[in-house]
């Protein structure tokens, strides 16, 4: 099934594949509202959690485009390490091309459920949380919340369900009439859809701050939010 200029893929099977890694970036950037504009977020709120001598993760860092911006955006603490983590080797390989050059930016082919961190001050999850399994995630939330250093952010962002049908039907015509805009015909809005059964599983949004709040954060909040793509800074 067709879903993008150069991206295919079958029922229930939709992955991040190093065909899918060349294309990346301007396919997340046409289906997630506000994409671009949450990496400059991201880049402005960690001003208040970056030191000279930070560690900052970027959980299912993809092509690497968000540590690229955020390296950038603290170039005058060049003591910082920026560690990109993916699960996918594609994804690593693009993202080293994205971030050559840049000495303090560390890219690794792990999978977060089983890595180890070091202490760091800020953790990034972009629309990354969304693809890992359910019965995996409170555990990796405890593991965030216990990594952190004190007064350590945890930046959230997801795809998110709403709170009851009549709502999800709003949000899902929405969000379908916002990729015909962006471009996408109808067959690979669909296909899309398709391709992700079974592996795109988001939580609603009280289901995320469960999540937070069972790993031990208190002090929680939304920072953006269009329809049902939601950002939350959760500090230790």
């Amino acid at each position: 099934m067709n879903i993008d200029d150069g991206i295919a893929a079958k029922r229930s099977a939709w992955s991040f594949s190093a065909e899918v890694a060349e294309v990346f970036p301007d396919h997340a950037g046409r289906s997630i509202p506000y994409y671009r504009d949450g990496h400059e977020l991201i880049c402005y709120l960690s001003d208040f959690f970056v030191a000279p001598d930070s560690v900052v993760y970027d959980l299912g860092c993809s092509t690497g485009d968000l540590l690229k911006k955020l390296a950038a955006h603290n170039e005058h603490k060049p003591d910082v390490r920026w560690i990109g983590l993916d699960r996918e080797q594609g994804m690593i390989d693009r993202a080293r091309k994205t971030c050559a050059g840049l000495k303090n930016v560390e890219l690794q082919c792990e999978d977060i459920l089983t890595c180890a961190f070091d202490k760091p001050d800020m953790i990034i999850a972009y629309y990354t949380i969304q693809f890992i399994e359910e019965r995996h995630r409170q555990t990796l939330f405890d593991k965030i919340y216990r990594a952190l250093n004190w007064g350590g952010a945890f930046v959230l962002f997801e795809k998110v369900g709403a709170p009851d049908s009549r709502f999800q039907d709003m949000m899902s015509c929405l969000y379908r009439e916002f990729k015909q805009r962006s471009g996408f015909s109808s067959e690979e809005i669909l296909n899309k859809e398709i391709s992700l059964k079974g592996v795109l599983k988001p939580f609603s949004t009280a289901g995320n701050l469960g999540l937070l709040e069972r790993a031990g954060f208190v002090d929680v909040m939304t920072i953006m939010k269009y329809v049902s793509f939601e950002g939350f800074l959760a500090i230790k």
